[in-house]
């Protein structure tokens, strides 16, 4: 940017002699000079601007850690043959799903699935969380 400044600066001069009658005392030089001032400060401003943002990065580290637990065997005892079905559902997607995906993979509509999984969460085996329009739900334990 600093070169556009000054070749287009250069370029004014050049027309200015060639067009101006009264030389280097006219007004329009001392114009010339604080535009092409302001210009180069325009530039540098941008400049420091520009180094700012570039090495002004916030100090955020994201760590990430696995915790590795025993999981503990569920007792599957007390439950009928729907429940089971859910549990096993989300020991094989790691632990959550949405519920229409288990509405679907269920065949069950949604006043069935919702009393399926109050019962679960009653028994304190899953835990509902919102999700914007949706639900998922999450294994416990």
């Amino acid at each position: 940017m600093a070169i556009i400044v000054f070749l287009f600066s250069s370029v004014l001069k050049q027309n200015l002699g060639l067009t101006c009658s009264h030389g280097p005392s006219c007004e329009m030089y001392t114009n010339l000079n604080v535009q092409t001032w302001i210009s180069y400060s325009i530039v540098a401003v941008i400049f420091i601007l520009g180094l700012v943002i570039m090495f002004n990065k916030p100090k955020e580290k994201v760590i990430i850690k696995n915790i590795r637990e025993k999981k503990k065997k569920l007792d599957l005892s007390g439950l009928d043959k729907n429940e089971r079905k859910v549990i096993e559902l989300l020991q094989n997607e790691n632990g959550t799903i949405f519920q229409a995906t288990l509405m679907e993979k269920l065949g069950i509509g949604k006043v069935g699935i919702t009393r399926l999984l109050d019962k679960l969460e009653a028994k304190q085996f899953i835990e509902r969380k919102r999700r914007g329009m949706n639900n998922v739900v999450v294994l416990k334990g």
